[in-house]
């Protein structure tokens, strides 16, 4: 099996991700904007499904699977992990509903748009030339890069999350898109009294 110790630190890396993560989520005060939750909980499915695509050739080939066979299954799992749990995130999440559906989203719509462009996409081509066998001599570089792209995400993710978190504990308003009208706090109306 072809370098093995590869996925498995990939793995690792991933777990990482998951742990700081959740360590944000947990480090938050108070109810978070429904965006933040929504990005927390993308790094920790990201780097989970991460972690899956990089133990699956170490678990797969340890049934002496090899060859195209090895990298066919891998890539179906990695795909069925990556987009299934993403629709079962997509039924089950407020947060991610309340992302879809909400109207004021262009901005955010752009920088998923870019992220998929540089990480999901080219993924997802390469599990789908492995599935085909176009380039058999390559599958195993391909199913590579695949899961590294994905690691890509997840630290893209987890770098936004971060920041978005960073800058509310900071004070500093995010965006003109995610700045409401100021809130009036304190006092109390003794107009009607």
């Amino acid at each position: 099996m072809p370098d093995m110790e590869l996925f498995l630190s990939l793995a690792e890396i991933a777990g990482v991700f998951v742990g700081f993560g959740a360590l944000i989520a947990l480090r938050s005060s108070g109810p978070g904007e429904t965006f933040d939750v929504l990005w927390i909980e993308m790094v920790v499915w990201v780097a989970i499904a991460v972690v899956v695509i990089a133990i699956a050739p170490v678990a797969v080939g340890g049934f002496g699977i090899t060859g195209h066979a090895l990298w066919l299954a891998c890539s179906v799992i990695a795909l069925l992990v990556f987009f299934g749990g993403d629709e079962v995130i997509v039924r089950t999440s407020r947060e991610r509903r309340a992302f879809l559906s909400a109207a004021p989203m262009r901005r955010r719509w752009k920088g998923e748009l870019a992220v998929s462009i540089l990480t999901v996409i080219p993924a997802t081509l390469a599990f789908a030339l492995v599935i085909l066998g176009v380039l058999p001599e390559q599958e195993a570089a391909l199913y590579f890069l695949a899961a590294a792209l994905m690691l890509l995400l997840a630290a893209l993710l987890l770098l936004q999350a971060v920041f978005r978190v960073g800058y509310a504990a900071w004070g500093v308003p995010r965006t003109g898109e995610d700045v409401g009208p100021p809130v009036v706090t304190g006092g109390t109306d003794d107009a009607g009294a």
